[in-house]
């Protein structure tokens, strides 16, 4: 498998279906990602924060990633969440994703206790990709992680064998471009901000991994293809809507909402701490959804 080119395109990171009980759903799980799988969505990332990863305990994680193998069996990448917040855990689930028929491993900065200088997050990355069983997805994500990914941090990591590419969920474009321009032209540049996907890929972004590709994966995968078009302007004006519900309920809430909407899964319950999106932001995303769907 050729990552650089397989992973360029639209990356889903799946939504975990829970039960009445507040167990993962398995038949709901694997019915979403056959609902992705023929809406075009080009890879599949179990285990990340749309995915409720942090509200997961270690058997569940392993569940989930068993689950999207078998599901997926080969029809597109598995690219497997392994944020954790020591070198020898993040490890510990990139061997097993390895060992379950994952093809890469998504890696993200600690949190809680936050590299005090840029050189900590290249020596944490460092010494996970030396030991990784899987190539590697940088993750920046700032709003959960305490802090970004400098820019000279992933440049200097991406000379690495091991490190692939980078998810982008800062919501900066400016920092997106100039980690663009730092790396070398065949490290995965992937928009992980939804209401910036056009603007990146127009810009020579590789993709994008894009919570929202969940409920509409249809309209991502068409927006990937006419991004230089103005079918592609069409499209991400019509997911601003709904991307904005994810700002006011948070992206797993809102997701999950936008699923039950379109009867793919049964319950948009979600794990403490998050809670559920309130009746008028229910209407709210399913007028949104509509008008994805219509656009």
């Amino acid at each position: 498998m050729d990552l650089q080119q397989d992973l360029a395109g639209i990356t889903c990171p799946v939504a975990t279906p829970f039960d009445d009980a507040n167990e993962i759903d398995d038949d709901a799980f694997t019915d979403l990602l056959d609902h992705l799988v023929s809406g075009g969505i080009d890879a599949v990332f179990p285990n990340g924060t749309t995915g409720e990863f942090a509200s997961l305990s270690p058997d569940e994680r392993r569940r989930v990633l068993e689950l999207t193998v078998d599901q997926i069996d080969g029809d597109v990448p598995v690219v497997a969440g392994a944020g954790a917040t020591s070198v020898a855990e993040t490890l510990e689930y990139v061997d097993e994703a390895a060992e379950l028929g994952a093809d890469a491993a998504v890696v993200v900065p600690p949190y809680f206790h936050a590299a005090n200088a840029p050189a900590g997050n290249e020596r944490f990355f460092e010494a996970v990709a030396d030991e990784a069983s899987l190539p590697l997805l940088l993750y920046n994500i700032p709003a959960c992680t305490g802090g970004e990914i400098a820019v000279e941090t992933v440049a200097a990591v991406a000379e690495h064998e091991n490190v692939i590419g980078l998810k982008d969920s800062s919501g900066d474009l400016e920092y997106f471009l100039a980690a663009m321009r730092a790396t070398p032209d065949d490290f995965l540049l992937l928009q992980g901000y939804d209401a910036l996907l056009l603007p990146s890929l127009r810009m020579g972004a590789d993709g994008g991994v894009n919570a929202l590709s969940n409920a509409v994966p249809e309209a991502y995968s068409e927006l990937y293809e006419t991004a230089e078009s103005e079918r592609g302007a069409t499209l991400q004006d019509a997911i601003a809507d709904l991307f904005e519900a994810c700002g006011t309920y948070g992206f797993a809430p809102a997701t999950k909402a936008a699923l039950e909407d379109r009867d793919v899964i049964p319950s948009d319950a979600v794990r403490p701490p998050l809670v559920t999106v309130p009746e008028d932001g229910r209407e709210a995303i399913e007028d949104a959804v509509e008008g994805v769907l219509e656009a």
